[in-house]
């Protein structure tokens, strides 16, 4: 049974602090892994897919941290610039880090979308150590322009990446992600989900009930996660 979240005020600069949520796995359960996951452009931590995998993935045991970037803190429609981003991202990992319950742990970072793309990004620059990166729907391109890849700072991580991704995602197709993977090298497994969205919904006739593939890729991030020796 989940518990309600405890809710945190992290301090992204001297005028702008965001709100983040901490859902902590059971005791018997815990992995000893703090899970930070950044929110997509369109929708904030609060949205029903963030609450989903925050509860779903402490069940698994675990320590889940959302967070809502700073734009939608102050609830405006556009991203932040690139650095704004980042910077909220840092400070999250930073609170994470320090928190008391967290300390001992591993991190792993991520995200939905571009929540995801940022966490990659920070990863990219010097996060520190990372046992890994979860992206739930890697905006490898904007929909309808393949040629403008964010890719380029992809071959700068060094932890062990797993790519959830719809086969036909408009922002980058299943074969998309496994030739980025399989040109640059990278330390990535790749776990594809037949049909749907972004979002991973899928339509009826896929014969498929939704709750059972959001059930399966939170199934395998925490195969993965143990499968790549990330816990004891």
């Amino acid at each position: 049974m989940s518990t309600e979240p405890e809710k945190l005020t992290v301090e992204v600069s001297a005028t702008d602090s965001v709100t983040a949520l901490l859902s902590l796995a059971a005791k018997p359960t815990r992995l000893g892994i703090t899970l930070i996951l950044g929110h997509g452009a369109g929708a904030d931590q609060m949205s029903s897919f963030m609450r989903l995998y925050a509860d779903g993935l402490s069940q698994r045991g675990f320590d889940v941290m959302t967070f809502n970037f700073v734009y939608k803190e102050q609830r405006r429609g556009a991203p932040d610039q690139k650095a704004k981003l980042e910077a909220c991202y840092q400070s999250v990992i930073q609170a994470a880090r320090m928190h008391r319950k967290l300390k001992a742990n591993q991190m792993m970072i991520g995200g939905k979308s571009m929540g995801g793309r940022i966490a990659s990004q920070v990863a990219a620059a010097g996060a520190g150590d990372l046992a890994g990166l979860v992206f739930l729907g890697y905006p490898l391109h904007p929909p309808g322009k393949p040629e403008q890849l964010r890719t380029a700072h992809l071959p700068a991580i060094n932890a062990p990446l797993l790519f959830v991704q719809r086969s036909r995602d408009a922002f980058g197709t299943g074969e998309e992600i496994q030739n980025i993977i399989d040109v640059h090298e990278l330390p990535a497994t790749l776990y594809l989900i037949e049909g749907g969205d972004h979002s991973f919904k899928v339509p009826k006739r896929a014969g498929v009930p939704q709750p059972a593939v959001y059930e399966a890729t939170m199934d395998e991030i925490a195969r993965w996660a143990k499968d790549r020796r990330l816990v004891s």
